[in-house]
């Protein structure tokens, strides 16, 4: 019989939002009456922007034609819409990148994924703990993680860098050797941020030590504070040491749509078993132009709405709406008393679980006592035990109501 990729038999149970899902379906099975507001799993709430509509339906004219019908694209994407992610993203902030490096994909989290088949079967990974669990498990997948130990809750050849209040979420360098480092930044879960200088050290410990950073900047449209970077690109050397992901998921509103990016500079090397350069560009081109189709014609149209004048108008706007969602959360909890971080540069709030409650006990008392669903912080790992992340994707009335309900929780 044919054998499997044992790798898989190392995961950890289903995924983390596959497990909430599963308890909350349990519970409105049983609770039919109960009205539950979800402020969990990153799923945005407000529609398309008007100017993205309008694109996609005019895009969509154009397929009904035969002489503006559009077939196979060029897998990393049209060149109008690579156009505009260069304008707009970069070159607006002094950072120049060309359409050649940008990557049009259906989603940072398969992109984030897909990365390591570039990577050495034996290349040490590094994350920061705790972490979107879609950068430890896919690298499980592959076999890069070793054994899952029971006593840490961690995986033996993977480093977890503690990012906690302790050390002001901002994670320290690795002691040993990590030639693959994932960095979130907003971060996701903890709605936290680096500044410039804080991503700087990361840099030049990447070009003095060869690693590559993997630097997801998926949150990026929510910053607001001016020395907070968009772009780790924004940082001298970044382009010999990082790949950058980025989405118009929550930007835009396209978790229903699928689009995004990614960076890969041609500047960025890697080495193969003979100690020869290779470049990271040339090999996840060829990976893209073998695996991937592209992006819909119709999609990246929507997509590059987002960049003219009543795009950025309308977008913006909606960012605006989540970030003030984002401040309800935040200060309800610090008047209820909870701690609270994130959410001012960052569409989550994380919060330290009231009376050391263990962060799945926090869960199932706040979805049976008040019908409000987050996330547990245990399942981002095991720094993330007695902490518990909020979204602000909701509506302004539901958010308020949440807030409220968590107000009289004894």
């Amino acid at each position: 019989m044919f054998k499997v990729n044992d790798n898989f038999g190392r995961l950890q149970g289903s995924y983390l939002f596959s497990e909430i899902a599963h308890r909350v379906s349990e519970y409105t099975k049983a609770n039919p009456d109960k009205e539950i507001i979800r402020l969990g799993i990153g799923d945005v709430t407000r529609p398309l922007a008007p100017a993205v509509l309008q694109a996609i339906d005019a895009a969509t004219q154009e397929m009904a034609d035969a002489k503006t019908f559009m077939g196979y694209g060029p897998e990393q994407g049209y060149e109008f819409l690579r156009a505009a992610i260069r304008e707009n993203d970069y070159a607006a902030r002094g950072v120049e990148i060309g359409t050649g490096e940008i990557f049009v994909s259906d989603g940072s989290k398969c992109d984030t994924g897909n990365i390591q088949e570039l990577l050495a079967a034996d290349c040490r990974i590094g994350v920061t703990d705790p972490v979107y669990p879609v950068y430890v498990d896919t690298n499980v997948m592959a076999g890069r993680s070793g054994e899952f130990d029971e006593g840490t809750a961690k995986f033996t050849d993977i480093t977890y860098i503690p990012t906690t209040a302790e050390n002001g979420f901002v994670p320290a360098l690795p002691e040993g050797k990590v030639d693959v480092m994932y960095l979130c930044s907003p971060n996701n879960p903890t709605g936290t941020a680096m500044t410039k200088e804080e991503l700087k050290v990361w840099v030049d410990w990447a070009n003095e030590t060869g690693a590559l950073i993997l630097f997801d900047g998926a949150y990026e449209h929510f910053i607001t504070d001016e020395n907070v970077p968009h772009s780790i690109y924004e940082i001298d050397g970044a382009k010999t040491c990082a790949i950058e992901f980025r989405s118009f998921s929550k930007t835009a509103g396209f978790t229903g749509t699928r689009c995004a990016y990614t960076i890969v500079p041609k500047e960025l090397m890697g080495e193969n078993s003979k100690g020869e350069k290779v470049s990271m560009n040339a090999m996840w081109l060829r990976r893209h132009t073998t695996k991937f189709n592209g992006v819909s014609y119709i999609v990246q149209r929507g997509a590059a709405a987002v960049y003219t004048a009543e795009g950025k108008k309308q977008v913006d706007e909606t960012i605006a709406f989540y970030l003030e969602n984002a401040r309800i959360i935040r200060e309800g909890l610090e008047r209820i008393g909870i701690t609270a971080y994130g959410g001012v540069n960052s569409p989550y709030v994380w919060l330290k679980t009231p009376n050391d409650m263990k962060s799945w006990d926090f869960f199932d008392k706040l979805l049976s006592e008040a019908n409000v669903v987050g996330t547990p912080g245990s399942g981002f790992g095991s720094a993330g035990e007695g902490y518990f992340r909020l979204t602000a994707f909701n509506t302004r009335e539901n958010t308020e109501k949440a807030i409220e309900r968590l107000a009289n929780l004894k």
